[in-house]
């Protein structure tokens, strides 16, 4: 942060009719920010139009993991210990998504455990 350098940068989020037509990695519109675990995994799920959750290695920027939500994670994860266990909620819901879209509008929250590996480093 003292010298305004990018250790790394990656389009967020896609488009599903575009990815559809073969077009990837386009970066979409996303509410909320990402969460860094001690172990160095970024969290984040702000993604509206393709509902996904990923972690990425907080030091290269790699994709380590990403799955598909019930409705867009249109927040900020939370994250938490408990009985010794690493724990991100995300909140998903919102009313960001688009009407009819590929994930109409709720609320859920969905835990993840984070693996005992990773907590840190």
């Amino acid at each position: 942060m003292n010298t305004g350098e990018h250790a790394w940068r990656i389009p967020l989020g896609e488009y599903p009719e575009l990815v559809a037509q073969g077009v990837k990695n386009t970066g979409s519109e996303h509410y909320g920010g990402p969460v860094v675990t001690a172990g160095g995994l970024v969290f984040i799920a702000a993604t509206s139009f393709d509902r996904k959750c990923r972690a990425f290695d907080k030091t290269t920027g790699e994709l380590l993991w990403e799955a598909t939500l019930p409705f867009s994670g249109s927040a900020t994860p939370s994250i938490y210990e408990a009985e010794g266990r690493q724990f991100v909620v995300v909140p998903a819901g919102g009313g960001r998504s688009r009407p009819g879209g590929p994930s109409d509008s709720g609320a859920a929250y969905v835990a993840l455990a984070v693996p005992n590996d990773s907590i840190s480093k």
